[in-house]
């Protein structure tokens, strides 16, 4: 049955508030009055005794007392409990009554005082301390623990008294990058275990696919999902006992069955009863089916030319496994088993190539000049970096201030593309983590083709963080919104044919017979040209904007018609940095979209 989340109205004043709850949550009302848009009920600890478990969150808007009471009888254990927040008849406080953490009633009263403008009160010490909620990291992070409930508050009442902590990553994803950076001043990272001095520590937590023998201390083990399994077997294998046995070698191998992200095979095993067994025994895990001809170019360690002939790949647990780990780390070569007669079947494990610790390259979009317009992840990364590498010419040096101490910036404006290649390769060799820092969003004229086949050449790690491109800067600064409903619905992004040629195709001229609104990079030392080709199809006055350096200290914007363009960019000295703008769009305060209206219904208004 769908969980849903329930109001029960204790005051009945307090309804306005209830159905404003209500829309924002898609809650049901409950009540003991007839009250309009509620549901009647007998009593709130009648209807929760019957309904507890179709709940995912409770909320009371009235006295705590009559909440307490209320929830008494049905209180079980905070791992199954649902969520439940009291909140008063006048919606000054919002208060996590039961399932504070996992069941996410700190998380409701949060979003409950932002609707209303009241105030979460939380009590759970871990918050209050600005400390980590243990029991939460599973959830947020998609990770696993087989640590028993008790096990869990032993490591949650060593960590939030403050006691020495030792924090091992042996992998990096999201989860990690965060507890790396909101590390709390009584924990220590490590990563690699042999360093932890054990002697001198209280707790242990591990966010690893591996086992380690510690009998000295906790361990609290957080499990991601990281682990590829490739399975190669007989027809028909009777899978009975077969994910027992791997699961016992791979324990036995220091691997968790907690961390399996996949199971996958060779396309003609697909429909092997083994591989639906494990599948479904595995809980979460991924099936990955691949051809012949996608795994036969990946070297094994253990090939074999019987295994060839049949399949047509040179072992196929190993190459199934190295293929949905991404070409990452083999940690645990060809096992072979054989549990009944005639039911031969092998396995292999890799780890994920993307969560790999190493080097790293996050190609990092700086947004149009202003240091507070590059995103929230871009800024975190510039924190983190141990190289930054920015576009000298085009992205303020005010950026590159985020960065730590210690880090090593550069400007790459007087370096070749071997040159910069060079100094990357050097800190990623030695397993550091580089930004290299573009303009605007590097995918939109940002230049990183080129850097990209380098990293691929090489079998680099390297991920874009976008960034807010100088025409969404254009469309702001200009108060102006690039699309007209029933008028003008594209935007075109290009650039003027310069030293770099244009596809006949998009030639400007062409291009221009949309009548869209379009935005054009690098060609202000061109503009007579632009111009030119753009009178082809728009009319001369039509408005125009050049905008130069958006967002920079030195920002200007110059409007004016189309026929006059050439002639604003030469009169200011308009160079570098400098995006053309043309269309009706520009100051437009005609045509009004009808999402707002109220005949216009959708899925949130009906």
């Amino acid at each position: 049955m769908k969980r849903q989340t329930a109001i029960l109205l204790v005051s009945a004043q307090a309804l306005s508030l209830a159905k404003i709850l209500q829309r924002e949550l898609d809650a049901t009302i409950y009540s003991r009055n007839e009250l309009d848009g509620c549901s009647v009920i007998s009593s709130y600890s009648g209807f929760l005794e019957e309904h507890a478990d179709e709940l995912s969150a409770v909320i009371f808007i009235g006295a705590m007392g009559i909440c307490v009471r209320s929830i008494a009888g049905c209180i079980r254990d905070k791992h199954t409990d649902p969520a439940v927040v009291c909140v008063d008849s006048s919606g000054r406080f919002a208060i996590p009554v039961l399932s504070g953490h996992i069941g996410g009633a700190n998380e409701l009263a949060r979003q409950i005082a932002g609707i209303l403008g009241a105030e979460a009160v939380i009590t759970t010490q871990s918050d209050n301390a600005g400390l980590w909620a243990l029991d939460m990291l599973p959830k947020n992070y998609g990770w696993k623990t087989e640590a028993s409930h008790a096990e869990l508050n032993e490591c949650i009442a060593r960590f939030v008294n403050l006691r020495p902590t030792a924090l091992l990553l042996d992998i990096r994803d999201r989860g990690t990058d965060w507890l790396e950076r909101t590390l709390p001043p009584h924990v220590k990272v490590y990563y690699h275990f042999e360093d932890i001095p054990l002697t001198d520590t209280a707790l242990v937590i591990a966010v690893t696919p591996y086992i380690y023998t510690i009998s000295s201390i906790p361990v609290l083990y957080f499990r991601p999902a990281v682990l590829h399994i490739g399975v190669g077997c007989r027809k028909n294998c009777n899978p009975e006992g077969v994910a027992q046995y791997m699961e016992e070698i791979m324990a036995a191998n220091r691997l968790s069955p907690l961390a399996i992200a996949s199971v996958g095979s060779v396309a003609m095993k697909k429909d092997e009863p083994l591989l639906e067994v494990l599948h479904k025994r595995w809980e979460g895990s991924a099936l990955c089916i691949y051809t012949a001809e996608e795994l036969q170019d990946i070297k094994v360690p253990n090939p074999s030319e019987k295994v060839h002939e049949v399949t047509g790949v040179y072992g196929v647990a190993e190459s199934v496994a190295l293929k949905s780990a991404k070409d990452g780390l083999l940690v645990l070569e060809k096992q072979k088993g054989l549990l009944s007669e005639g039911n031969n079947f092998t396995f292999a494990v890799a780890l994920d190539k993307d969560v790999m610790r190493g080097g790293h390259i996050e190609i990092v979009g700086a947004g149009p000049g202003d240091p507070e317009l590059i995103s929230v992840r871009g800024k975190r990364m510039l924190e983190k970096a141990d190289l930054v590498l920015y576009a000298g010419s085009l992205v303020p040096r005010e950026l590159t201030y985020y960065a730590k101490e210690g880090a090593v910036v550069r400007s790459s404006a007087g370096m070749d593309l071997e040159e910069q290649f060079a100094l990357m390769k050097e800190f990623y060799d030695k397993g550091l983590f580089i930004v290299r820092l573009h303009t605007g969003d590097p995918c939109i004229y940002g230049a990183i083709q080129e850097q990209m086949a380098f990293f691929d050449r090489y079998g680099m790690s390297y991920h874009i963080t976008p960034g807010i491109s100088s025409f969404q800067a254009a469309a702001a600064a200009l108060r102006s919104q690039f699309t007209i409903p029933e008028k003008v619905q594209s935007i075109i992004l290009t650039r003027g044919e310069g030293r770099t040629p244009m596809p006949e195709k998009e030639k400007l001229h062409k291009l221009a017979q949309s009548q869209s609104t379009m935005c054009i990079y690098l060609s202000a030392a061109i503009v007579e040209q632009v111009q030119e080709e753009l009178l082809q199809a728009y009319p001369p006055e039509t408005p125009v904007a050049a905008c130069y350096k958006l967002t920079w200290k030195e920002e200007k914007i110059y409007r004016g018609q189309l026929k006059d363009l050439a002639a604003i960019v030469r009169e200011h000295n308009l160079t570098l940095t400098t995006l053309l703008v043309v269309g009706e769009a520009i100051d437009n305060r005609q045509g009004l979209s009808r999402l707002y209206a109220h005949e216009f219904k959708h899925l949130f208004r009906k």
